[in-house]
């Protein structure tokens, strides 16, 4: 697997670079490594390509930051997934306006990497998918089916019907573009814009595919498989790239931005990294303590089966609960929450203890309690009664 080198050392730049040192430096390498002035030089095209990507990186602030803080994988998960899309769009948006038509004049205009023209980028798909607190502590490798635009297979792609070929469009012949020349204060300007009869492609469809009518791309779906790290929330998203929607007649596909939404669980509440349960105890329990085993996160494989609501699915833990304990006390079980994203630190899970109170009795345990009520011991302590009062008196109210 090759690793990606630094972006502050593709860009020539020290990691205190400003905006404007950042975009000079792209300027300067983009115009150098450009493939229309680097004609069949492999090694200039994927310089361009990795300039390109750095300055997408690096020009956000945002993306920046994460990049600083956590190097490439903190892009992923982030728009663009720690890629680029279009070497060529950015190109443009830095140098802009007419300048990006003066370019586009020297170079003769956008093409791909093989000099042909660029097809349209398909659309990028978004989904939502849930997931238990369970995969979200542990993380989880997902494979779904998705509905998606792909090649058509009767034409594979080219929007022709099989066996004939597109034809070069007369308005633009084959550039793919229209060029207007005008006069202004700074002189000769030439404006671009994609040609209007073939929508920047070159070439038009003559005898259309019956299965696409010319679209070359179908109705279908796509098995995708990706890996959600653990610690996610949700509003988390990671992008698949590659995995959207496929452009017309060829077209780069666009991507599948997968967002995360964590499920309601039956037995524990989510507190940022932390995880808490709560344990309901009768009144005797609280007053002479015991001994309970507490459900963790992590699941039992040989009950791995069973309902989320069964205690029996989860590895448990043992704590003591002292005698007197009282309701709302919280118990820390160090390191068995959830794991920070991209971090080092994990979760604790809280035990917090709740007071289960009977709605059912029978006679006799009516009679058990009444008698009970009676005794001195089982009362408050007469100042906790009167806290209220004491603070009324306390603000003169």
């Amino acid at each position: 697997m090759t690793t990606k080198r630094d972006y502050y050392e593709i860009l020539g730049l020290s990691r205190d670079a400003s905006a404007s040192d950042i975009k000079t430096a792209y300027r300067k390498l983009a115009m150098e490594y450009h493939p229309d002035r680097n004609k069949g030089d492999k090694e200039a095209e994927e310089k361009f390509k990795e300039v390109a990507e750095a300055y997408e990186a690096l020009s956000d602030p945002n993306r920046r930051q994460m990049y600083d803080r956590f190097g490439h994988d903190g892009l992923r998960g982030t728009p663009g997934g720690g890629g680029f899309h279009d070497p060529f769009d950015i190109f443009r948006d830095v140098f802009g306006g007419s300048f990006g038509s003066i370019f586009d004049d020297l170079f003769g205009g956008r093409t791909d990497f093989g000099g042909r023209r660029a097809r349209a980028r398909g659309k990028d798909l978004q989904i939502k998918l849930k997931l238990s607190l369970e995969e979200i502590a542990t993380g989880v490798k997902k494979k779904i089916k998705i509905n998606k635009l792909v090649n058509c297979k009767a034409c594979h792609g080219t929007g022709q019907k099989s066996g004939t070929q597109p034809s070069e469009c007369p308005q633009c012949h084959g550039s793919g573009e229209i060029r207007q020349v005008s006069q202004s204060l700074f002189g000769r300007m030439v404006n671009v814009a994609p040609c209007p009869r073939c929508r920047g492609e070159g070439r038009i469809v003559t005898d259309p595919c019956e299965t696409c009518h010319g679209e070359g791309r179908d109705r279908g779906q796509e098995e995708v498989e990706f890996s959600i790290p653990a610690g996610v929330s949700t509003g988390n998203y990671l992008t698949v790239e590659g995995k959207g929607n496929i452009g017309p007649r060829g077209g780069m596909p666009g991507d599948l931005i997968v967002t995360v939404e964590e499920k309601e669980h039956p037995l524990f509440l989510r507190h940022g990294e932390d995880v808490i349960f709560d344990l309901y105890l009768s009144y005797p329990q609280a007053v002479f303590g015991m001994d309970s085993e507490i459900p963790t996160l992590q699941i039992d494989s040989k009950n791995k089966d069973l309902d989320e609501e069964d205690l029996n699915r989860y590895k448990r833990v043992k704590i003591t609960i002292p005698a007197g304990t009282q309701p709302g006390k919280v118990f820390r079980l160090r390191g068995k929450g959830i794991p920070e994203l991209r971090g080092y630190h994990r979760g604790d899970l809280l035990v917090q203890v709740k007071l289960w109170v009977p709605t059912k009795l029978s006679v006799r345990e009516k009679e058990l309690i009444k008698e009970l009520e009676e005794q001195e011991n089982i009362h408050p302590p007469q100042e906790e009664k009167g806290f209220f009062q004491k603070v009324k008196e306390a603000l003169n109210l």
